[in-house]
C-alpha cells in the first residue's frame, strides 16, 4: 500500500488530505475521486497557513493510526496562486520529503483544481482570481490540458472560442467576476478554492510511474513575479 500527504495550500484554503491506492472511493468527500483515505481543510481569509498546515498533517495522521514514518511520498500544490501560500506548502513539504528521505510529487493547481467539475460540459476552464480582472487559467477537454496555464485580463472576449463551440464549466476563485462580466447562462459557474482531496489521484498516479520532483531544486509554479501591494 502506498500513503501519500497531499498539501494544497495556494489559496485561502490550508488542505491536507492522505491518498492511498488502497482505497476505493471516500463517502466523506463530496468530490468523485477514488483514492482519499482522509482530509482536513479550513478556508480562513486571513491565510494563517503558517500556523494550521502542520497542525493538520500531524491530526490527520493520528486519527488514522499512522506517524510521518508511514509516508512513501508527500504531494504539493505546485501552483499557480499565492504567492505566500505557495511557499509555505513547499518549504514544508520539502523540508519534510528531505528529512524522511521520501519522494516529492508535484500536482499543477488548476490542474486539480478541475477535477472538482461534475458537471457534463464540453470544456472545464479553471481561474484562480489574480487581482483587479486578471486570473490564472487552464483549459481543459475532459482531463486533456488544451491550452496551457496562462496569466489573462478578462474582457467580454476572453475564452471566446471554447464560449461559441461549447458548453463550459467555469471552476475557481475567480469565476464571479467572470461571469459578472459575460453573464451567459448557457455555462456552469463553481466560486471553489483548490482543495488537497482532488490531488489524491493524481498523486497515486504519479507515485505509480515515479513522476517526481528533484527536492533539492523544485521551486513553485508562480507563473508571475511576486510584487508586493
Amino acid at each position: 500500500m502506498a500513503l501519500i500527504l497531499c498539501v494544497e495550500t495556494s489559496s485561502t484554503n490550508c488542505s491536507v488530505a492522505l491518498a492511498s491506492d488502497a482505497v476505493e472511493g471516500n463517502t466523506a468527500s463530496s468530490y468523485q475521486v477514488i483514492h482519499c483515505l482522509d482530509f482536513i481543510e479550513d478556508n480562513s481569509s486571513s491565510y494563517s497557513h503558517g500556523e494550521r498546515l502542520h497542525v493538520f498533517i500531524d491530526d490527520l495522521l493520528k486519527r488514522n493510526n499512522f506517524t510521518v514514518q508511514d509516508l512513501d511520498a508527500i504531494a504539493v500544490s505546485e501552483g499557480p496562486g499565492s504567492y505566500t501560500g505557495l511557499r509555505i506548502g513547499v518549504a514544508s513539504v520539502k523540508g519534510m520529503c528531505y528529512a524522511l528521505n521520501i519522494p516529492m510529487i508535484a500536482i499543477n493547481t488548476l490542474e486539480s483544481l478541475s477535477l472538482q467539475n461534475r458537471s457534463d460540459t464540453d470544456y472545464t476552464i479553471s481561474m484562480l482570481d489574480a487581482r483587479r480582472m486578471e486570473v490564472y487559467a487552464a483549459v481543459y477537454h475532459g482531463k486533456e490540458l488544451i491550452e496551457t496555464t496562462s496569466a489573462v485580463i478578462l474582457d467580454e472576449d476572453s475564452f471566446s472560442r471554447f464560449r461559441e463551440s461549447g458548453t463550459i464549466t467555469f471552476i475557481g476563485t475567480g469565476v464571479e467576476k467572470f461571469e459578472n462580466l459575460i453573464k451567459e447562462s448557457a455555462h456552469q459557474y463553481v466560486t471553489s478554492n483548490p482543495t488537497a482531496i482532488t490531488m489524491c489521484d493524481t498523486a497515486v498516479l504519479k507515485y505509480k510511474k515515479s513522476d517526481t520532483v528533484d527536492v533539492a531544486y523544485f521551486e513553485p509554479f508562480y507563473l508571475k513575479e511576486f510584487k508586493a501591494g
